[in-house]
């Protein structure tokens, strides 16, 4: 066991470098980067809910609002992670962001209390001061606490040994649990407490969890490794003369004559790095254009996982409603909040997570004789096929639902429990598929480009919001053929037609996981 003196904040430390566990500068972002999920989620879980029942929005409206904040919310980290990268460090780009973070939760929760006297539009000034907020800080958070794993400061994409590393996983794999964790308490305590005692508690509560997590990040500033990278050009700097080098090419040339290798684009698999081989990179155009065919290369496979995204926003705003058209009374007295339905997701997720180590993986060895089992990319599809069989059984319990409903006897309601299923198998398909995201976008770019990483793992549920929010739009459209309140997304529980949207919803993912699959051709020898 070897020991490492390295920087720090305020000083310099012992890092000891262990094969097992993870460093207590690890485990403590991952306990704040956790309590900031429940701050979120206490706000996020339960919106729809706040923006139809208190503000008295339509369900189609309510629904395009908070697909639209959770897209600017996703999106944001990918600017902020430019910046970080670039011009600030991350501890900073943490401290400043956290600021704006709990100053957002403190509008809101002002604004909760204050509603009377405060008009509709103010309410969305404390929602994206928390989209600002949130933006810079998770995706830094997250590659700052990857950053305590490291003991180099190569400039390159990683190398076979690092790729292979099992603690760069078992941390990825123990964040998303610690943030699926505090996801859990978010939905479940605070839904039921919005719903019970009301909206000024039930935000009041993630400000003050947000702003003691804050507080203890900072206090345990003196055990962080804080690595500063001393890079002659920026990644931005470095797509930019990308840029200006292909159009003076084409200026100069209409043609250029490529390796066979160049034309047919090979891709490689996690365990390579995405680049060109060094001295074929340094006749054609040096470093930059080499950091930009990096990231342009990771665009197919994240234009595929954005039907995924659309999936994901599904408990949030659809499945949200469908369990308040249902029976959720239990006994006389306890009414179930539908929002609470999302801790299955959680539940489901932080069971399954200490069983994919123990038993998945040993299992895929057996099966695959690979020292991993599966490869990232394999773990990321069989997660979008869990996810195309979700909303096939969402379309199901809908239809089933619509028959009940039309009995008229609110007895005869549907009971909210026929939505589990649905929640359990996105819960499923997240431990596949968006650990193996995070995974796969952070080890895919060079060392001093972690953080726009994780900014293009994150801008994958950004626009895949923004196109929930227009696929709804388009299909309000095309069904509001007899009024407004007769659409698929009609406010009555008897003429909505949410099983439609599932199924399209299903043959559009089935249609990306094909051209994912056809892609993954690209990235393996």
């Amino acid at each position: 066991m070897s020991t490492l003196i390295m920087q720090v904040q305020g000083g310099s430390m012992a890092l000891e470098k262990s094969s097992r566990g993870l460093s207590k500068s690890c485990i403590l972002i991952i306990v704040v980067a956790s309590v900031e999920r429940f701050a979120y989620k206490g706000v996020a879980s339960n919106l729809l809910s706040y923006l139809t029942g208190h503000v008295k929005m339509s369900t189609s409206s309510a629904a395009k609002s908070v697909s639209t904040w959770i897209g600017v919310t996703s999106m944001l980290p990918l600017v902020s992670a430019i910046l970080a990268d670039s011009y600030w460090d991350r501890y900073s780009t943490i401290m400043a962001s956290s600021l704006l973070y709990v100053i957002g939760l403190v509008g809101l929760t002002s604004w909760a209390l204050l509603c009377a006297w405060m008009p509709t539009s103010s309410l969305f000034l404390p929602l994206y001061l928390i989209s600002i907020g949130q933006g810079g800080y998770n995706p830094s958070l997250q590659a700052f606490g990857a950053d305590q794993l490291e003991i180099d400061d190569g400039r390159l994409p990683r190398s076979e040994e690092e790729g292979k590393s099992d603690k760069k996983s078992l941390f990825f794999q123990w964040w998303y649990f610690g943030i699926c964790s505090g996801s859990l308490l978010g939905n479940s305590v605070m839904s039921y407490i919005q719903d019970t005692f009301g909206w000024g508690l039930g935000f009041a509560i993630p400000t003050a969890a947000m702003a003691i997590s804050v507080a203890c990040f900072r206090c345990g500033s003196r055990f962080y490794v804080n690595k500063q990278l001393k890079i002659p050009n920026s990644p931005f700097q470095s797509i930019i003369q990308a840029v200006k080098l292909a159009v003076t090419r084409g200026a100069r040339s209409k043609t250029i004559s490529l390796p066979p290798r160049d034309v047919s684009v090979q891709l490689e698999l996690q365990e390579k790095p995405l680049r060109e081989d060094s001295d074929r990179c340094d006749d054609m155009a040096g470093e930059a254009p080499g950091v930009a065919k990096t990231i342009l290369r990771l665009l197919p496979i994240w234009m595929m996982l954005l039907m995924f995204a659309v999936i994901f926003q599904q408990p949030v705003t659809f499945f949200t409603k469908q369990g308040m058209m249902m029976r959720r009374s239990i006994g006389s007295s306890f009414v179930i909040p539908p929002a609470m339905l999302q801790s299955a997701i959680t539940i489901s997720i932080i069971l399954i997570m200490p069983l994919y180590d123990k038993l998945i993986i040993p299992f895929l060895r057996l099966v695959t004789r690979r020292e991993k089992g599966i490869d990232v990319l394999q773990r990321i599809g069989i997660g979008m096929c869990v996810s195309i069989v979700a909303m096939v059984v969402a379309a199901v319990a809908e239809s089933k639902r619509r028959t009940h409903e039309s009995l008229r006897v609110d007895s005869q309601r549907l009971t909210i429990f026929w939505l589990l299923p649905q929640y359990i198998l996105l819960g499923i398909s997240d431990v596949f598929t968006v650990v193996g995201m995070q995974e796969f976008f952070y080890m895919q770019v060079p060392t001093n480009m972690r953080t726009i990483g994780i900014g293009l793992y994150l801008s994958v549920f950004g626009v895949g919001s923004f196109l929930t929010a227009l696929l709804i739009s388009v299909l309000e459209l095309m069904s509001n053929t007899r009024g407004k309140s007769h659409g698929w997304f009609s406010d009555d529980a008897r003429e909505a037609r949410l099983d439609k949207f599932y199924w399209i919803l299903a043959l559009l993912s089935s249609i990306s996981f094909l051209m994912f699959a056809y892609l993954c051709r690209y990235y393996s020898r």
